[in-house]
């Protein structure tokens, strides 16, 4: 039995979980997340606590069985908390300035580039070397950060670029001279 697929999910107070067939609502003080999940798995709601069982032990359905559980999760913490990543900018004349919903990125290009947030995202510029991605979808948190991290990704020798906040970039030793 899959240690995280057994475990139940609670569900705070201010939270509503839907279920429609395969079809997963998650309802709270930040917003409505719903999400199709695989027709195979069986969840139930029990009073506060959801509940994630598989028909079998087949391999897929072992696979699976804690995903969903992980998924659902994420669900009903995003709505709930919400999640959020810090992205630093490490370089020389490398910034970031946001203008309405959009924010300018200098990245040493002989161009500025505009970053717009997706739908459900936000972004905040706290200083002019930081950007913190907010929204309650995990996965869409997720995949915006890395797209803009994609963008000037660090580089081993000076260490430039874009990275997460406690990301550890690894270092080479650069070419030395002949004397």
């Amino acid at each position: 039995m899959s240690r995280i697929g057994r475990k139940p999910i609670a569900i705070p107070a201010g939270v509503e979980v839907q279920l429609e067939g395969r079809v997963v609502t998650v309802k709270g003080p930040k917003g409505t997340l719903t999400r199709e999940l695989h027709p195979d798995m069986i969840l139930r709601v029990d009073g506060s606590e959801v509940h994630v069982e598989r028909p079998s032990d087949a391999k897929l359905h072992r696979s699976l069985h804690g995903t969903t559980r992980s998924v659902v999760f994420n669900m009903v913490e995003g709505v709930t908390n919400g999640y959020q990543k810090v992205l630093e900018l490490v370089g020389v004349g490398y910034r970031a300035a946001k203008a309405g919903d959009k924010v300018t990125l200098s990245l040493g290009f002989s161009h500025p580039v505009e970053v717009t947030p997706t739908d459900g995202l936000e972004i905040d510029v706290p200083a002019n070397n930081r950007l913190v991605i907010k929204g309650i979808d995990k996965e869409k948190v997720g995949l915006f950060a890395a797209k803009i991290r994609d963008l000037r990704k660090p580089e081993p020798y000076k260490g430039k670029g874009i990275r997460y906040e406690k990301e550890v970039v690894r270092r080479k030793v650069g070419k030395t001279g002949k004397k």
